[in-house]
């Protein structure tokens, strides 16, 4: 468990579902959700309305900035070893993990973010200032089924929010890069 503005646990070797958004993308006063939304759907309704991306910068909403943050995510897996990567999405304007981390989360998240964030700063010109949110959403998948449900949620992001039609036209997600590594291997 660790501590930042609000208690963070999960089982050692649970996957674990993390959203993190641009800085300055929350507004100060988020809609709330309609009163038919019962409590377990609150947090997909307010993330519906965040997902319309009509607060705060998009910044990454330009390819090379979200490219480099997918870099920087599938980095994290592949070079550092941080984790195990098993689902992750970069939209406009906040991104989606789901992972098994290798080290304690605080650090793989600590190290995606700062990489990426030094990375799209010097992209945009615009160093030395916030890029992301500090604090980050963090879910453990408590089975298999919830897993699924998450990945699948991941993937279909924007689908949902109206950026594609299908989630395997969204160039920065696993969703792409899973259906260009199949096509590598039946040699399409």
């Amino acid at each position: 468990m660790y501590r930042r503005n609000l208690p963070h646990w999960y089982p050692y070797d649970a996957a674990v579902f993390v959203t993190w958004r641009l800085f300055g993308t929350l507004p100060r006063r988020p809609r709330a959700p309609r009163r038919e939304v019962v409590d377990g759907n609150a947090f997909r309704e307010v993330d519906r309305q965040l997902d319309l991306a009509a607060f705060g910068p998009t910044w990454l909403r330009e390819p090379s900035v979200a490219e480099g943050v997918a870099g920087t995510v599938e980095a994290a897996e592949g070079e550092r070893g941080l984790c195990a990567l098993h689902a992750y999405v970069v939209m406009p304007n906040h991104v989606h993990l789901l992972l098994s981390p290798n080290r304690p989360l605080c650090e793989v998240t600590k190290w995606i973010k700062g990489a990426s964030a030094r990375r799209a700063n010097l992209l945009l010109g615009r160093t030395g200032r916030p890029f992301w949110q500090d604090e980050s959403f963090d879910h453990w998948a408590r089975n298999r089924a919830e897993f699924e449900k998450i990945r699948c949620y991941i993937e279909h992001n924007p689908v949902s929010a109206g950026l594609v039609e299908e989630p395997v036209q969204w160039p920065y997600s696993s969703a792409r890069r899973r259906a260009q590594a199949e096509r590598l291997c039946h040699g399409f």
